[in-house]
C-alpha cells in the first residue's frame, strides 16, 4: 500500500464492492407485525430477507446453516429476482412489503450508504433483527437514532466491521487496552479521501429500475451508470450526496480499529481539526478516474483528532485497515487480519486472566445468529458501529470547516458552534424522513 494516500482502486480491492440498494418510504408499521417478542427459538432456522440485493448482498449470503433465505428486494426488480431464482425465494421491490412478512425474522441492509438508516430503523418496529454493512450511517444525527430504535424494540444489531471478528485485530487490541506498550500517545491512520461531487447528464433508467426511489432521501438526480454502479467512475460511493466517501468506507474499518483499542467504544474524540483550510470540493461533469478526487479531498488536509486522555490521532500514513499505535513501552501496527508489534515479543504474551479480554469472535455472521437466540449484543453492536461511523464523519466535518472543532462525545454535539453542529445531518426529501423512533 502506498503510504501518504490510499488510492480508490487499493482501497477497493481490499473491501470489495458494495451493492446497489433499495430504498422507500416511510410507513405504519402494521399492529400484527409488532405483537409478540420476534425471536427465534433454539431450534427455528431463521428466515433471512436482502434488503439491497446487489454485488454485497451476494458477498453476505455465506450464511450459517440454521439460516433460511426467504426473500430478497432491491428497487431494481432484476436483482429481487436474482436472489428469488437463486434461492427459490420471494422477491420484492418494496422492502417494507418484505417487513410484514411473517416469514421473515431477520434482514440483512447492503444497499448505499444513504439507504441504512431508514430501512434499518423500519426493521426493527417490525421486530426484525439486522446486519447493516458499513459504515452504518450517512450522518451522525442518523447513528443515534438506529441505537434507539434498536434499544426500544430489543432488536439485536450487528454492523458489517468485521475486522472486530479477526483473531489478529481483536489480539492487537487486547494488548493496547492491557498496557502492553504503555501509555499511548500517538495514533496513525491511513489519509482517507473525502468524498466530492458530480453534476453528469441523465442516461436512460434501466428497466425495471425504480431510480427514484433508489434516490430517496436525498435530492432526484438524472440517471446515470457511473453513479448507479460503485465500480464504475466515481461511483455513489465516492459522491458526497450519497456516501462520505472511503473516509467512511475504509475508515469505518481503520477507524473502528482505532476506538476498540482505545476503549472509546462508547465514546470519541474530544477535538477535531484538519490541515489546509477549508476542503475545495471537486465536481466532477463526466466520468474519469477517482485520482484526482482522491488526491484533492486527502493530500494537504490531513485530519487530527485529541481524544480526551491527550492520545492524538492523525490521518497520514497508516494503514487501511487499522492504525499504527505509539506507546511509551513500544508500537503495535494493526491492518486488516494483520498484527506486527515492537518488540516483536509482543504478540506472543498471553493476555492473563485477569486482564482486559475483548469481546469474542472469530465468524462476523455467525456471532449475529449466535446473539439473535442469544439476545446478548454482537461484536460490533449497533452503539460500536455509531461510534465508529462518527469518527469518520467528523473527520469529514472538520475538512469542510478547515478550523479546530470542539467535540462533545457525551452529547454528541460540537460545543458552542451553530455552523458545525448543522453537519450533524441532512435534510431528506419527504416522505423519505428519519422515521420517528
Amino acid at each position: 500500500m502506498h503510504h501518504g494516500r490510499l488510492s480508490r482502486r487499493r482501497f477497493l480491492q481490499r473491501a470489495g464492492g458494495v451493492a446497489a440498494g433499495l430504498a422507500a418510504a416511510p410507513y405504519v408499521i402494521p399492529s400484527t407485525v409488532l405483537a409478540g417478542e420476534a425471536r427465534p427459538g433454539a431450534n427455528d432456522r431463521i428466515g433471512i430477507g436482502y434488503i439491497g440485493a446487489g454485488r454485497r448482498a451476494f458477498q453476505l449470503m455465506d450464511l450459517p446453516g440454521d439460516a433460511v433465505v426467504v426473500a430478497g428486494a432491491d428497487v431494481d426488480q432484476k436483482q429481487g429476482k436474482r436472489v428469488a431464482a437463486r434461492y427459490g425465494c420471494k422477491a420484492y421491490q418494496d422492502y417494507r412489503r418484505m417487513l410484514d412478512s411473517k416469514d421473515v425474522d431477520a434482514v440483512i441492509i447492503s444497499t448505499p450508504d444513504h439507504w441504512h438508516a431508514i430501512p434499518a430503523i423500519h426493521a426493527c418496529q417490525a421486530l426484525k433483527d439486522v446486519y447493516v454493512e458499513k459504515p452504518m450511517t450517512l450522518t451522525i444525527r442518523e447513528g443515534r437514532a438506529m441505537v434507539d430504535a434498536a434499544r426500544k424494540h430489543k432488536r439485536v444489531v450487528q454492523t458489517g466491521s468485521q475486522q472486530r471478528s479477526m483473531a489478529p485485530n481483536r489480539l492487537g487490541c487486547e494488548l493496547i487496552r492491557n498496557g502492553r506498550i504503555g501509555k499511548v500517545h500517538t495514533v496513525i491512520g491511513a489519509n482517507y479521501p473525502s468524498p466530492w461531487k458530480c453534476k453528469f447528464a441523465g442516461q436512460p433508467v434501466p428497466d425495471g429500475l425504480d431510480w427514484d426511489m433508489w434516490c430517496g432521501p436525498t435530492e432526484p438526480v438524472p440517471f446515470h451508470q457511473d453513479i448507479y454502479v460503485s465500480r464504475s467512475q466515481p461511483g455513489w460511493i465516492s459522491i458526497e450526496t450519497w456516501s462520505g466517501g472511503e473516509i467512511t468506507g475504509w475508515g469505518a474499518h481503520g477507524l473502528d480499529q482505532v476506538q476498540w483499542a482505545l476503549g472509546m467504544d462508547d465514546s470519541g474524540p474530544v477535538e477535531i481539526w484538519a490541515d489546509g483550510g477549508p476542503l475545495v470540493v471537486p465536481v466532477y461533469t463526466e466520468p474519469e478516474s477517482r485520482a484526482r478526487g482522491d488526491q484533492l479531498c486527502s493530500e494537504g488536509h490531513k485530519v487530527h483528532y485529541r481524544y480526551a486522555n491527550g492520545t492524538v490521532l492523525t490521518l497520514d500514513n497508516g494503514p487501511g485497515g487499522g492504525a499504527i499505535f505509539i506507546g511509551d513501552k513500544g508500537k503495535v501496527v494493526i491492518d486488516r487480519n494483520k498484527l506486527t508489534t515492537e518488540p516483536k515479543e509482543l504478540a506472543t504474551e498471553p493476555i492473563g486472566a485477569d486482564e482486559i479480554h475483548l469481546a469474542k469472535s472469530d465468524n462476523h455472521m455467525q456471532n449475529w445468529f449466535d446473539c439473535m437466540r442469544s439476545r446478548e449484543r454482537p461484536v460490533a453492536d449497533v452503539e460500536i458501529g455509531h461510534r465508529s461511523a462518527t469518527v469518520c464523519h467528523l473527520g469529514n466535518i472538520a475538512r469542510r470547516l478547515g478550523r479546530k472543532l470542539q467535540w462533545d462525545p457525551a452529547a454528541e454535539t460540537f460545543v458552542g458552534d451553530k455552523e458545525a453542529n448543522g453537519l450533524l445531518d441532512r435534510a431528506r426529501r419527504k416522505p423519505y424522513t428519519l422515521p420517528e423512533v
